[in-house]
């Protein structure tokens, strides 16, 4: 594996997947006091509100807007919360609507049932405006988490990535991004087929988490922004211990994943629009770092880091087998 620290930028990971828009509650209560405190201290803290008086209004509403969240009485005339949230699961429009269950039963018994319903959780009457604001906002993060997360390797998505680094802006502490391309990773689909392509995909994830385990703390994060590209974020001080132990794993790990024959010679033939066979050598990985020090380079957007970062990919695509190209230009430079 090969270092390098040269210069200038530009490319992205890709729009920005999340709106810049306040998250859209639904309520729905029969009980207009209720509703309208609920509906009011909601947007007080910034959230768009609609109301509902019962289920069947609810989906009715539901044809034209699409909430990120509901709060669901129990008790209601026509179709109370209990048969909404059962119709919300069954439909594959709403089914990962996050709920949140608010009744005046509080037994255990009674728990259950609402939560087995499919409700991602419960608000007792009388419940304080603290709690409520709590809850709805752990209910929304633990559900855009879980949609951000990649199903094939279980690790952060875009979104995730930008909001981690610009967490790591706001702390103003020395952090580096490094963006992680799996070369000649095409010809692996052409040849193979994309169900051998996904296995490297996880197994590039798995040694990117051995790697981050072995290199010990500060934890480092680690993000899959789609395909064969991923994102590491951690200090400046583990980017060569982490990138050397990655590269290791994954090249043995992607060596075991070739037909046999293919490993031994250590090329595939990949064949053209003709039909003639190209060779393509064995899969390498290419790294470019962005970072920022006290003494160095300060960002003030994600999308600065992420095209410094990308830039730095580029080269180091440009340089024979895997390679980790750092940039550790001055703001001045």
């Amino acid at each position: 594996m090969s270092t390098a620290e040269p210069g200038p930028a530009v490319d992205d990971l890709g729009p920005d997947d999340e709106e810049q828009r306040p998250d859209l509650i639904l309520v729905v209560d029969d009980d207009q006091d209720i509703a309208s405190f609920v509906e009011f201290n909601l947007k007080v803290h910034g959230f768009e509100v609609i109301r509902a008086r019962d289920g069947q209004e609810a989906l009715d509403m539901l044809e034209t807007h699409q909430p990120d969240l509901a709060i669901v009485d129990w008790m209601m005339p026509r179709m109370d919360g209990v048969e909404l949230i059962q119709q919300l699961r069954a439909d594959p429009l709403t089914s990962a609507l996050p709920v949140i269950m608010l009744t005046a039963k509080s037994m255990t018994i009674d728990k259950v049932v609402g939560l087995t319903t499919g409700a991602d959780d419960y608000l007792t009457k009388p419940f304080d405006t603290a709690e409520l604001i709590a809850r709805v906002a752990t209910t929304l993060k633990r559900n855009k988490e879980f949609r951000e997360v990649s199903p094939l390797t279980g690790l952060p998505g875009n979104a995730r990535v930008r909001r981690e680094i610009a967490d790591r802006i706001r702390g103003g502490g020395d952090y580096s991004v490094g963006y992680i391309d799996i070369d000649r990773f095409k010809s692996v689909n052409d040849v193979y087929g994309f169900d051998r392509g996904d296995e490297f995909i996880s197994a590039m994830a798995r040694s990117l988490q051995r790697a981050s385990a072995s290199t010990g703390k500060p934890s480092i994060f680690l993000g899959h922004i789609g395909g064969d590209d991923f994102v590491f974020i951690c200090h400046p001080d583990q980017v060569l211990p982490l990138t050397k132990s990655m590269v290791t794993d994954f090249e043995s790990a992607a060596d075991r994943l070739y037909d046999p024959k293919d490993a031994q010679r250590g090329y595939i033939e990949v064949p053209d629009r003709r039909g003639n066979k190209q060779r393509a050598a064995l899969v390498t990985l290419s790294i470019g770092v962005a970072q920022a020090t006290a003494g160095g380079r300060q960002f003030a957007d994600p999308r600065m880091v992420i095209a410094v970062a990308s830039e730095m990919k580029k080269v180091a695509k440009s340089q024979p087998g895997s390679y980790v190209a750092i940039d550790r230009r001055r703001d001045s430079e």
